[in-house]
């Protein structure tokens, strides 16, 4: 199956049967994205649900961040991974957006990595979700299923070569979707160390499954 094949076998299954893929994390905002997102770094979604809603209840702004300190903000995120980091993290996030962004979560790549704690998957993240920009964040999920699927090549070493190859080959207008596709389907389905390939809908088009049962690919199923 050629490459564009596969691009277009995975965006017609699931703009067909997830046609509404959003994040799992819980918000109300942008800056409550934000801040979850950048608790969520090798931490569960689940996780940072459960420590988010007294987080967001007590500092419900960048003000209320940037007037607080380690020992005050700490025991809220004591139970996710690194909390010594994004404390600090959070910290000079909050610092930076009042005195840098007049509070407002900015809109762009560039000038969301200048925040503490921020790197490009994270303010891929925030573009995506919030602006529906087309661009695509490289999490494990979406890195080790790309591949997989035959979607990127298995030489793709880094989540930037990832990155750019999905961009390059979905349509802009499914790029903020096709993250969460990618990312659920990884979460539940195709997982790292057993992936469910027996109970996997989109076996027709994946060369990791190909690649294991000594198959050949075959045209899309009416479904």
């Amino acid at each position: 199956m050629l490459k564009k094949e596969r691009y277009q076998a995975f965006i017609d299954y699931f703009s067909h049967h997830m046609p509404v893929a959003e994040t799992e994390l819980e918000y109300e905002n942008p800056f409550q994205l934000l801040v979850a997102v950048v608790l969520s770094a090798q931490c569960t979604d689940k996780r940072i649900n459960m420590v988010t809603p007294a987080l967001f209840r007590d500092f419900p702004t960048p003000e209320h961040l940037a007037a607080s300190n380690f020992d005050e903000l700490f025991p809220y995120i004591k139970t996710v991974s690194y909390p010594n980091n994004k404390t600090k993290h959070l910290l000079g996030l909050g610092k930076m957006l009042v005195e840098d962004f007049n509070s407002e979560v900015p809109n762009t790549v560039a000038e969301l990595v200048k925040l503490p704690g921020v790197g490009r998957k994270t303010a891929n993240v925030i573009t995506s979700v919030v602006w529906q920009q087309p661009n695509m964040a490289v999490d494990t999920h979406v890195f080790r299923v790309s591949k997989r699927l035959g979607l990127v090549p298995m030489s793709a070493k880094t989540p930037l070569e990832v990155e750019k190859q999905l961009v390059k080959h979905i349509p802009k207008e499914y790029i903020h979707q096709a993250h969460h596709w990618l990312i659920l389907h990884g979460r539940y389905t195709c997982l790292a160390r057993k992936p469910k390939c027996e109970e996997c809908p989109i076996t027709f088009f994946c060369r990791y499954y190909e690649k294991q049962h000594g198959l050949k690919p075959v045209k899309n199923p009416k479904s």
